[in-house]
């Protein structure tokens, strides 16, 4: 997912789409644990999807404090 993608986004998709992410990643990292995953490259994309999304929602945070104080 990209960055502009992710903006477009309201907070509580964000938080949502933040879940089933994270949720994935988890399913993904149990899955090595226990047998060979075949798409490893997976596991980097939805960490840095995880990261952008916090970062997304960080800078939203910042701004309304900005905004009120």
């Amino acid at each position: 997912m990209k960055i502009k993608e992710i903006r477009e986004h309201s907070d509580d998709q964000l938080v949502i789409e933040l879940r089933e992410i994270e949720r994935r990643l988890f399913d993904m990292r149990t899955q090595g644990a226990t047998e060979k995953i075949e798409a490893t490259s997976e596991l980097k994309k939805l960490r840095r999807d995880v990261a952008r999304i916090k970062t997304v929602i960080r800078e939203r945070q910042l701004k309304a404090q900005a905004a009120t104080a």
